[in-house]
């Protein structure tokens, strides 16, 4: 009596079962933006058996956040803290994804009010944010070291945005690229980032009512360790 389409049902959840046998490290993932339940349920039974859902909930309400000048970033609180309430209803990748930075929606980093140097602040700030959110991770190619042009397949990325400026300083471009890298090693050398992200044992908020500061806090934590993060999304310096 619904209108679900059994047989790509069937299918799917034979093709997830197919490539959990293998065994051999590959991951299948649902570019999924509907509410359907239990996409990354057991297959087989009463899931689709996908490991991973992008959470476009997440990505959608971030960037409207973002895109935001800090004045007025207080008026929309709540969507850097909707994400959690429904964190564990499937297990989620967050994403930035390629449908983000095409067809005239512009590159992350001209996504970002103010000046350059609040730019590349902010994009700085989103990917720590990413990294500590519970979930596993996704950039699309460019937003590493923040492409400046939005993305085209009928040319290479802005790699010479890398190349060092006058006297052999780094670009800002280069500076973000590291930045990134140094990011990644340290969301790998702490289990507390990663461990725990489909377990409600991973996540404790500290803070989500500072909206006149925009200011967030958080504990991750796995048996190993407990890591405390504090997100200030405006240029505002506080001394504590």
């Amino acid at each position: 009596g619904g209108n679900e389409n059994l047989e790509a049902i069937g299918f799917l959840q034979r093709l997830n079962d197919k490539i959990h046998k293998r065994k051999d490290g590959a991951v299948s993932i649902a570019e999924e933006s509907t509410a359907w339940p239990k996409v990354t349920g057991v297959g087989l039974q009463d899931g689709l058996g996908f490991d991973l859902k992008w959470n476009m909930g997440w990505m959608n309400d971030y960037l409207e956040y973002i895109r935001t000048d800090p004045l007025f970033r207080k008026g929309k609180h709540g969507m850097l803290t909707f994400s959690m309430v429904y964190q564990y209803s499937e297990n989620f990748i967050l994403v930035l994804s390629h449908d983000e930075v095409v067809h005239m929606k512009g590159s992350m980093l001209t996504k970002m009010p103010g000046s350059r140097e609040d730019q590349f602040a902010s994009l700085r700030l989103s990917y720590g944010y990413m990294a500590a959110h519970p979930g596993k991770k996704l950039l699309f190619m460019g937003q590493e070291f923040g492409q400046e042009r939005e993305f085209s397949e009928e040319r290479q990325l802005d790699w010479f945005l890398l190349d060092s400026e006058a006297e052999g300083e780094m670009t800002d471009h280069e500076k973000l690229r590291q930045y990134t890298s140094i990011l990644n090693s340290f969301y790998l050398a702490h289990p507390a980032m990663y461990e725990d992200d489909i377990k409600t044992s991973g996540f404790q908020w500290l803070s989500t009512l500072d909206a006149d500061h925009s200011v967030i806090s958080f504990i991750r934590k796995c048996k190993e360790e407990t890591l405390l993060v504090v997100c200030n999304f405006t240029p505002v310096f506080y001394d504590k």
